[in-house]
């Protein structure tokens, strides 16, 4: 009997290390800080809306660019927090969660043999889909501690061969953030560029101590190349439900939505008109980064007098925590001691280079309860040395 051969087209890539750690974290019984979830609950209002939805009859496709009415909230809320008039028939799509935006946003403008920059460390989706495209990942480093981009050194990079220049703020796995002034600058690298730019703002509403997010949607030179991705998931603590969307000039939204038809084709029904009515109130989003900024104030007091390292986190709802003074084990080494004996799951943040890069330093997810950080921040600190 003949066997066919599997010629895999990711042939080095293996089950992300979300659900790596997240499935140690339950074998060990330990408190699950490594994926990005909240271990609390959705808005009971707008958990109220899917069931009043489902019961009314909205239980059939939803138009493949998303509801009508969901995409408008999209377009107000852009509007009203960035100065910003996007058209919501013609430059708005709902998505399976940013995943699917962001795989789609890079099938649709790579082509083979383009080149596509990233910033490490790097959200670990963005690579897998730029090669199914045919494209390579040029990846380049940010600047430490902070996680800065180096504008030098992209534009160093630039070249013919670069199709797309992928940027992420609120940052995962740092917490960095990007400024207006950044953005400034990023424009006036890409100036004389050719390539579009993709804009993972999944955390958008997560940013803290009095900051302003900086959107590419506010920002005219930059949103007429760009795609802006986000996430309703991030925002009202529903990541199981995966819904998303993607924001983008006309022209690319016609080439998006060719890909996201035969890849989704369109997301739960009643799910987006709940969205869409809970979104008629904008005071949720409003309130998110003071209700985050509690939780990382919390985490961080606890930490303060420990063997760890805090770094900054500006934005998101990740903590960075260096063990150099803990430990020499390599981070995924490391990740794996904490969970097996202290009962704490995390993140290598090795994994987010692509050259493995390992500067000791573990993320931390902080969308937890009171309770679960208090435990996990007991110990943590009970840390001061790992052979």
């Amino acid at each position: 009997m003949s066997t066919t051969r599997i010629d895999s087209k990711l042939p080095d890539v293996g089950t992300t290390i979300f659900a790596v750690m997240s499935q140690k974290a339950q074998q060990h019984g330990a408190l699950n800080l490594s994926q990005g979830f909240p271990d609390f609950e959705s808005p009971e209002g707008l958990r109220a809306r899917v069931e009043e939805a489902m019961a009314t009859g909205h239980n059939q496709y939803a138009p493949m660019p998303g509801l009508p009415l969901l995409r408008q909230r999209i377009a107000e809320k852009v509007e009203a927090m960035y100065g910003a008039s996007v058209d919501a028939e013609a430059e708005i799509t709902v998505t399976s969660g940013a995943t699917e935006a962001l795989f789609v946003a890079i099938q649709t403008v790579v082509r083979p043999g383009d080149e596509v920059i990233v910033f490490d460390p790097a959200y670990d989706s963005y690579e897998p889909a730029v090669r199914l495209a045919g494209g390579r990942c040029i990846h380049l480093p940010l600047v430490a501690p902070d996680y800065r981009i180096d504008f030098d050194r992209l534009t160093a990079a630039l070249g013919a061969r670069t199709r797309l220049v992928i940027v992420n703020s609120p940052h995962n796995p740092t917490g960095a953030v990007l400024s207006r002034a950044d953005l400034d600058r990023l424009a006036e690298v890409l100036r004389a560029s050719g390539c579009w730019l993709l804009s993972d703002e999944v955390y958008e509403h997560i940013v803290f101590d009095g900051r302003s997010h900086a959107s590419v949607l506010g920002h005219p030179e930059l949103r007429a190349r760009s795609f802006a991705v986000s996430s309703f998931g991030k925002t009202y603590h529903t990541t199981g439900w995966k819904i998303g969307y993607c924001i983008a000039p006309s022209a690319l939204t016609s080439e998006f939505r060719k890909v996201h038809q035969f890849v989704t084709f369109s997301v739960s029904t009643p799910m987006q008109l709940a969205i869409a009515e809970f979104m008629s109130d904008p005071t949720f989003h409003l309130e998110l980064p003071a209700f985050y900024q509690a939780r990382r104030d919390r985490f961080r007091s606890a930490l303060a007098d420990s063997a760890w390292t805090l770094l900054p986190c500006p934005g998101t709802y990740f903590q960075l925590l260096g063990y150099g003074g803990i430990s020499d084990r390599p981070d995924t080494e490391m990740a794996d001691w904490l969970v097996e004996h202290a009962g704490v799951a995390a993140i290598p943040v090795s994994v987010f280079h692509a050259d493995r890069r390992d500067d000791r330093v573990l993320r931390f997810c902080f969308a937890k309860t009171d309770a679960t950080l208090d435990r996990a921040a007991e110990r943590l600190t009970g840390i001061t040395a790992v052979a």
